[in-house]
């Protein structure tokens, strides 16, 4: 049997290594950190069965890192080391949560024996874990698709974090659905009948991201011709969702972390501040513990902002979820252009399981909306997927079609060309249809008249000649 894990975090060296001792003489495996911000960081890399940590510590005190672990690893007992031997303290760590709490001094007895207890009870709790069916019910989840390991991480993370108001941090390549994470925190939260204020931290100017976001007083700026409430007030009593939070400045992640901590916002020309009630959730692309190294992003920000992180997974990682969603956006996009598409051939999903989706889920969703597009037949084959490069089609075997130079560079001109318009093509073919090849009811079906119409179906290479016509 494999030794349990123990976390013992404490900034007093004297009382961390006696319990080291104490524990590993017991035969535990035990790790120690010197801070509450340290120890986040290894809860988030490694699994633990039991954490002790002291009470008063610098920076980050026992009972902050009691309430993230208990979001970050729910079924992992937490005890609590004090030196303030009162009813007080103990119940206000219980009411939080903690398994006990251990008064100092201690004897290495009470140690061993408290242990005893809270390593039988993880073991209780792991073995009351929700079932995959139970966790997909809940709100915000039931748009996901897929159930791979990695996913189901994903879907536990949420529902341990959703009821808490701790702020989060959403990592993961671009594609990965990080504002749909967060979306399903809010709707599983308290806050989900109040708002939830998205803002992509990419999209606007310095001056305008702080102007968005903390709101400005009229004439406080040359073009503030009238007073503007920000976002962090838009979504009072709600969750506020920052993506891309990397690319805000140093300047502005001073102001930042100024309101995340006093709760409250000055708009720009303001004088008094305004309280705020906020949850908080950014997500990156980017790894900001190395960008904070680098001296890019605030040390101080990023440690208030990465309370609990939840990272995702690329598409690559995510085995046996490639078919699902392959099924779930074929149904999506013949549903919206009311094109019969079966399925995929055997050809195509070997190369989209052996393709990298450096863009992700969002690479698939528009590779497969093409495809769905520009396919002739009612089955996906590997000229449709049009992945844009000359080694995919050329390697893909006899059926992508070409398989010489130059009917490659045929192929493709022609989905360069087909790719133009492939919306408006879908749009009038099936007008058409639906008008049974009748141009002038086709026309005055969609809102056209006749001679645009039919200067569109030029334009785009569409005829009614093997079709009845008016």
């Amino acid at each position: 049997m494999s030794k349990k894990r123990i976390l013992v975090i404490d900034d007093e060296s004297v009382i961390r290594q006696a319990v080291q001792r104490i524990l590993e003489h017991e035969g535990y495996y035990v790790a120690t950190a010197t801070s509450g911000h340290s120890a986040l960081e290894l809860v988030q890399s490694d699994n633990f069965n039991l954490v002790i940590s002291d009470l008063k510590m610098p920076g980050m005190s026992g009972m902050e890192v009691l309430k993230s672990i208990k979001i970050l690893q729910p079924n992992v007992p937490v005890i609590i080391i004090t030196g303030y031997a009162t009813v007080e303290t103990a119940v206000d760590a219980i009411k939080n949560g903690a398994f006990d709490y251990l008064a100092k001094p201690f004897n290495p007895a009470q140690v061993k024996e408290l242990v005893e207890k809270a390593i039988n009870q993880q073991r209780i709790n792991e073995e009351g874990n929700h079932s995959s069916e139970e966790i997909k019910s809940n709100a915000g989840l039931k748009r996901f698709i897929g159930d791979s390991k990695a996913m189901q991480k994903i879907y536990t993370r949420i529902l341990q974090v959703a009821p808490t108001d701790s702020t989060v941090l959403i990592t993961g390549e671009s594609g990965t659905g990080k504002e749909l994470v967060a979306r399903a925190i809010h709707e599983n939260s308290s806050r989900k009948d109040k708002p939830f204020v998205a803002i992509d931290c990419t999209a606007l100017a310095e001056s305008l991201l702080e102007s968005e976001l903390f709101g400005h007083e009229k004439g406080s700026f040359t073009g503030a011709t009238h007073t503007k409430v920000g976002l962090f007030k838009v979504a009072n009593g709600g969750t506020l969702f920052l993506d891309e939070i990397s690319n805000i400045s140093i300047s502005s992640q001073a102001k930042l972390l100024r309101v995340i901590q006093e709760r409250e916002v000055t708009p720009l020309g303001g004088t008094k501040p305004q309280p705020i009630d906020i949850r908080l959730i950014s997500a990156t692309n980017k790894n900001l513990r190395e960008l904070s190294s680098e001296g890019k992003f605030r040390e101080d920000l990023y440690f208030r902002l990465n309370t609990i992180p939840i990272d995702m997974p690329p598409l690559r990682e995510r085995s046996g979820d490639l078919p699902l969603l392959v099924g779930y956006f074929l149904r999506k996009f013949s549903d919206e252009i009311n094109k019969d598409i079966k399925g995929v051939s055997p050809t195509v999903m070997d190369l989209l399981e052996d393709y990298d989706f450096p863009g992700n889920i969002r690479e698939l969703e528009h590779m497969i909306e093409r495809a769905v597009v520009l396919a002739p037949g009612g089955t996906i084959q590997p000229i449709d997927l049009g992945l844009g490069d000359e080694d995919f089609l050329a390697n893909c075997g006899d059926e992508c079609v070409p398989s010489t130079t130059e009917e490659l560079k045929e192929a493709k001109r022609r989905l360069r060309e087909e790719a133009v318009l492939p919306i408006e093509k879908s749009f009038v073919i099936e007008a058409l249809k639906r008008s049974e090849w009748n141009i002038t009811r086709a026309a005055a079906e969609v809102g056209m008249l006749r001679p645009n119409f039919q200067a569109l179906m030029k334009k785009l290479s569409v005829s009614a000649r093997d079709h009845k016509t008016d």
